[in-house]
């Protein structure tokens, strides 16, 4: 039996906003039925940022460390830092004598609560401030002595969908259900205002598949905490 021999499932934007339009019982004839539905797909992506961690959008990045500061910016396109470490060597030198020392989150509160926050030294903490450019504070500020480069994984931001005759969606192949379901669910708000909830309905079911799926097979395991409380 004869296969494609392709397993990207190829869709590009243009495919996604003809499929929505006829779930919507139209179809796209003007250049503002373009315009709109492009414009509902970016507010799609922006809602998936609201929706939890989508491993395609996570990526390790890395900065210098310099002694004696504290606050280090990341990219803007970024949404969160999800972990972090300092390493002794950068990514590119990376080697079997490389040593890597993990760093606990913390939040505002705990951080403004510290007392000297540029006292140096190894930094054990990290806060995020999420603004537009989300920015790294370390305590203690690195001495950089042993410890040289920060690395951390960041989920970053789904690229807009700008542009029109071929150009893909920043979506790995799982979503692609739920990409069209949404679109179609946002369109029939302004389309097919009678389509509104069966379309909500299966849209929700289609990110609620897409969600379980994208996770991490990793194993749990819980064990008793001990208490005892006779014994000093």
């Amino acid at each position: 039996m004869a296969t494609s021999g392709s397993s990207s499932f190829d869709l590009n934007i243009d495919d996604i906003i003809n499929e929505a339009f006829e779930r919507c019982g139209q179809r796209a004839m003007s250049g503002y039925d373009l315009k709109t539905a492009r414009r509902s797909l970016n507010l799609l992506f922006s809602d998936w940022g609201n929706r939890g961690v989508h491993l395609w959008k996570v990526s390790l990045n890395e900065v210098a460390l310099v002694s004696g500061t504290a606050q280090y910016a990341v990219n803007e396109s970024v949404s969160d830092v999800l972990e972090a470490y300092i390493s002794t060597t950068a990514a590119a030198s990376d080697n079997a004598n490389t040593q890597d020392v993990s760093l606990t989150k913390i939040d505002r509160s705990a951080y403004a609560a510290l007392p000297n926050k540029l006292a140096t030294g190894q930094p054990s903490q990290y806060f995020v401030d999420r603004q537009t450019t989300p920015q790294i504070f370390l305590y203690q500020a690195p001495d950089a002595s042993t410890f040289t480069t920060l690395k951390f994984y960041t989920i970053n931001r789904i690229q807009d969908a700008t542009e029109y005759n071929g150009q893909q969606a920043d979506v790995v192949y799982r979503f692609l259900p739920c990409m069209c379901a949404g679109l179609a669910y946002y369109l029939s708000m302004k389309k097919a205002p009678d389509r509104i909830q069966p379309m909500k309905i299966i849209y929700e079911d289609e990110m609620k598949r897409a969600l379980e799926e994208d996770g991490q097979r990793t194993s749990l395991y819980i064990s008793p905490q001990s208490y005892f409380p006779n014994v000093s």
